[in-house]
């Protein structure tokens, strides 16, 4: 596994926003079988590809976005408390994605840090829990939060203001395209980590 070079960390930068799922833990495996078991216990078809290429949205979307896909009713809610619960079940098989952990720990105390996901609050704070980051960000904004979802730049925005940066001053670190565009849209710089996984 590479390490992430000092990533051309300039003057200009001053405060980093990390994605969650796939960029600060490796949960995108446990988040697939968890759709996979939902879709199951609805009788539902499961189209992996299709749920993968929407990771970084907000899940209920994702769900809007499948009925449409596939001229299915599936209600979003139902199945995502489905989702939920067998991922809370298995958080344990949730690991840090270590080259991206090594930037937060590198900079903590002195950069503002702050998280920016698509997922719900609990999933999120109980993934940070469970790789032991929880106490390093200074604001954690998720799917709970009053924002459009990725690729809409608002939450990005948000979470700039709230570690009062601005966001041409702020690195964005993100696998999914939705939130690399999102970032961008946001006037940010960014890093696709997949590059380094």
């Amino acid at each position: 596994m590479k390490t992430i070079d000092k990533f051309s960390l300039n003057g200009n930068i001053k405060g980093l926003i990390f994605d969650c799922d796939g960029t600060l833990v490796d949960s995108m495996p446990l988040h697939m079988k968890a759709w996979k078991e939902a879709f199951r216990q609805f009788n539902e078809r499961y189209d992996e590809k299709f749920l993968f290429s929407l990771k970084g949205m907000k899940e209920i979307e994702i769900i809007q976005l499948y009925n449409m896909e596939f001229q299915t009713s599936i209600e979003p809610e139902k199945i995502l408390i489905a989702k939920h619960e067998y991922f809370l079940r298995h958080i344990s098989e949730v690991k840090p994605i270590k080259p991206v952990v090594d930037v937060v720990k590198s900079y903590f105390g002195k950069l503002p840090l702050a998280v920016v996901s698509g997922s719900v609050k609990e999933i999120v704070h109980s993934e940070l829990k469970v790789v032991g980051i929880y106490d390093l960000f200074n604001i954690i904004l998720t799917a709970d939060d009053p924002f459009k979802p990725k690729p809409n730049p608002e939450i990005f925005i948000t979470a700039a203001s709230k570690i009062k940066i601005s966001p041409e001053s702020c690195l964005v670190f993100e696998d999914g395209d939705p939130g690399l565009e999102a970032a961008v849209r946001a006037g940010m710089q960014t890093i696709d980590v997949r590059k380094y996984l």
